[in-house]
């Protein structure tokens, strides 16, 4: 029972050490901060930045669909990239079976950025 519990060692070992890191890189900024004195939240630097309006309505509120359209569309050009790398390095093993199998989901995925295209879901108005 005990070599049982022995052979978890170094799993808990890299788990204190990775618990210990990570809460060191989060909290020894903030304390240093404080105490060199770059610890000084004005207006401007407590402003919003990423929705780049102020929240003037309960946050429970909908937003405009093409925010999550947008969403949509970089993640299924994100999976192509995700796709396509390991396809790319491999492709002289795999054969022409996986070539082909490539060229279909390139052709669906330009036939899908043709529909989005003219569906007008890459204009910003």
């Amino acid at each position: 029972m005990a070599s049982v519990a022995a052979g978890y060692l170094p799993i808990l070992l890299f788990l204190g050490v990775a618990v210990l890191l990570s809460s060191a890189f989060v909290f020894l900024p903030m304390i240093a901060s404080r105490f060199t004195g770059s610890h000084q939240p004005y207006p401007e630097k407590l402003s919003e930045y990423e929705c780049g309006f102020p929240a003037f309505e309960d946050s429970r509120s909908q937003f405009d669909v093409r925010f999550y359209l947008v969403a949509i569309l970089f993640i299924v050009f994100d999976l192509e990239a995700a796709f396509l790398w390991p396809w790319a390095v491999s492709l002289f093993k795999v054969g022409w079976a996986s070539w082909i199998a490539m060229m279909v989901f390139l052709g669906e995925l330009v036939l899908g950025y043709i529909y989005a295209w003219k569906k007008g879901a890459l204009e910003w108005e």
